[in-house]
């Protein structure tokens, strides 16, 4: 009698990805709304996720750009647990690991950058700067590249 092994399936694992979303033109909406819509526009944030602290991270770094001001994890922690506060949110998502993961993310996509044990957004730069620069010139470039890459590959 043979046991037969159960066949194992490679995961494939993205060197890169992105994903983007067209919204409508962002108007009327409030500070931190315009920030969701940003979030879910690049893909941070999903429809209906009502686990949203990672638009709360990004509006705190936003927010400390204006003075240019670095903020440590624990900063960062503390600004979003008092404006969800302020806004009545639910306090989910504030275990210190997940403010670091979420971190993670906007480091990953060059939004933010971290500097000894502080974090600020890229360079005190402007988001839409940033996204030209780093995403759409060369993230998504590079993307673009291989996927025609593929294309040409596939005969």
């Amino acid at each position: 009698m043979f046991l037969s092994m159960p066949k194992t399936i490679s995961k494939e694992i993205p060197l890169a990805e992105i994903t983007l979303r067209r919204y409508e033109k962002p108007s009327k909406l409030s500070d931190r709304e315009l920030v969701r819509k940003l979030c879910l526009s690049i893909g941070l944030l999903q429809p209906g996720d009502s686990r949203d602290v990672i638009v709360d991270i990004l509006y705190v770094l936003l927010r400390a750009r204006k003075q240019r001001k670095m903020l440590s994890s624990e900063d960062i922690e503390k600004e979003v647990i008092d404006s969800r506060k302020k806004q009545k949110l639910a306090l989910r998502g504030i275990a210190s690991s997940n403010i670091r993961r979420q971190i993670k993310r906007l480091r990953d996509l060059f939004l933010v950058e971290k500097i000894k044990n502080s974090y600020r957004i890229t360079e005190f730069e402007e988001l839409s700067i940033i996204f030209e620069e780093k995403i759409e010139k060369f993230y998504l470039k590079s993307i673009v590249d291989r996927v025609k890459e593929y294309f040409e590959s596939v005969r």
